[in-house]
């Protein structure tokens, strides 16, 4: 098992993408601390998921949280050695209609609340050589336009990646010895999530829109499952990912960048 006596949290982890990357960690051998909002949601999945499992619910947009949950998993488990940081909030706005406390809002949980989560697990990660892992999206690059702040957020997240994946693991910084602690981040594409399937409907799709999608969007003929975006997050919280920081890798079944989607005709 590639996780097996591994200590993790996975922030927003109740539902979709972030249940299925806490359900491939136990799978794997980790014992895991689950975040949400929801506690009856949470509960039952720690529930289902066994004795290695805790959840802890908390508001990622109240600054205490993040040290909330380290403390938590490191009294659960004893240790630290992987941060999933998963929890985002993903609100439809564009430049028209977007106020600053919904600007602050999305910042201070999508790009903020990342910092502070490795801020707060940096000395418990240094302990266990250990590594975070930041889940984005491919909206980083340009975004949609009903999901401005949010995209702004995403490019945020992969500079924090970034950054932090050189900083942490490569040599000291300001006087600082290496922490060889690995940062390394996702920028995940088009997943049919319940809450994304719930979205489309929302926006006038069918509620058989993930079964008539064109192959300009889905060459596969489908769009991804969150147990595949789960797959690949086992591999890089392992030790088998060692030595690579810093990695930003798109999860999409297509090249986002350059793509000429209308060539083929």
């Amino acid at each position: 098992m590639r996780l097996k006596d591994k200590a993790i949290i996975v922030t927003g982890s109740t539902t979709g993408i972030g249940l299925a990357i806490a359900e491939r960690c136990v799978a794997e051998g980790a014992s895991v601390l689950l975040h949400g909002l929801e506690e009856g949601l949470g509960r039952a999945a720690a529930g289902r998921l066994g004795p290695r499992t805790l959840f802890v619910a908390g508001d990622l947009a109240d600054p205490a949280t993040p040290q909330k949950l380290v403390a938590a998993a490191v009294g659960a488990f004893g240790k630290l050695d992987g941060l999933v940081n998963n929890a985002a909030a993903i609100i439809r706005s564009n430049i028209f209609n977007t106020s600053v406390e919904l600007f602050d809002k999305i910042m201070a949980i999508n790009v903020r609340a990342p910092f502070l989560m490795i801020q707060a697990a940096l000395p418990h990660l240094q302990k266990a050589r250990g590594c975070a892992l930041n889940i984005g999206s491919i909206n980083a690059y340009c975004g949609e336009e009903q999901l401005l702040p949010y995209s702004i957020s995403k490019g945020a997240l992969m500079t924090l990646s970034r950054n932090l994946g050189d900083a942490l693991h490569s040599g000291a910084t300001a006087g600082s010895p290496a922490t060889a602690v690995r940062v390394n981040h996702f920028n995940v594409g088009w997943v049919l999530t319940d809450n994304e399937r719930k979205y489309k409907i929302a926006d006038g799709l069918p509620p058989d829109w993930p079964e008539k999608l064109p192959r300009t969007q889905a060459p596969s003929g489908r769009i991804q499952k969150p147990q595949e975006i789960a797959a690949h997050a086992a591999f890089w919280l392992s030790d088998e990912s060692r030595p690579i920081s810093g990695c930003v890798l798109d999860l999409e079944q297509y090249p986002v960048i350059g793509r000429n989607p209308t060539k083929e005709i």
